[in-house]
């Protein structure tokens, strides 16, 4: 509302000015997921891409399903969102092309937050990533998103629990203390293979809920969509003082 007390109109919701890609799943989104509005301290909006499932997204590059996210996005726009966001770190493999086709800012991936950590760094340190599949994350992803082709990474695709519910989708329902488990796994493995790694960034957002228990378990700073996100919508909307 503008000084004068006049209400500008021109959308269909108002208030959410964050819009999220959300893939076509059925596992549990628990407190944390990007997926779970509660996880979130401001409103969003959603919309599912029908179809998009993860093992399309992550383990078939997301084939085909470019026109699908630009029709799901621009409709999120239409409906009020400021800014577009996804539920899969893979997307960053659509990152140029949805920024060209809504004109808003974009942020497909966490894994745009790698350029950021490693300049925060001391000299010698590097930024891993902690991915739901390390074999499938390719140059390609790591490229779009502005992170090196050589960052260290670990993958979740010989946990019990993580790997199965969220990309293959064994089961409608999730362990979470076993899927904590594989997350500290991965993040063991990844230091354990990488001793320079100074700080993690969680590709999969699925995973802040684990970033508390995966920092106190590798004593290093964990990064995730959570985090990004927080960064994005502070930009939409800035807070007031005074």
């Amino acid at each position: 509302m503008s000084a004068r007390g006049i209400a500008t109109g021109g959308r269909t919701i108002h208030g959410a000015p964050l819009g999220i890609l959300m893939l076509d799943t059925r596992f549990p989104r628990i407190p944390g997921d990007m997926g779970n509005a509660a996880t979130w301290p401001f409103p969003v909006l959603y919309r599912v891409v029908r179809g998009a499932d993860p093992e399309r997204v992550v383990l078939q590059g997301a084939r085909g399903l470019l026109p699908d996210f630009i029709a799901a996005a621009r409709d999120l726009v239409d409906l009020g969102a400021e800014a577009i966001t996804t539920t899969c770190g893979f997307l960053s493999l659509f990152q140029r092309e949805l920024a060209e086709a809504v004109n808003v800012p974009v942020a497909t991936s966490s894994l745009m937050q790698v350029p950021f950590v490693q300049a925060t760094l001391p000299p010698g340190r590097r930024v891993g990533v902690v991915t739901v599949s390390r074999t499938a994350l390719t140059e390609a992803h790591l490229e779009a998103a502005g992170a090196p082709a050589d960052t260290p990474l670990a993958g979740t695709e010989n946990g019990r629990e993580f790997y199965p519910v969220i990309v293959r989708g064994a089961r409608p329902d999730l362990d979470v203390a076993l899927a904590e488990a594989d997350i500290v796994a991965a993040g063991r493995d990844l230091v354990a293979r990488h001793p320079q790694v100074g700080a993690i960034v969680l590709e999969c957002t699925n995973m802040p809920p684990y970033a508390a228990a995966l920092s106190e378990a590798v004593g290093l700073p964990v990064y995730d969509v959570y985090s990004m996100i927080a960064w994005f919508h502070q930009g939409l909307r800035p807070r007031r003082f005074g």
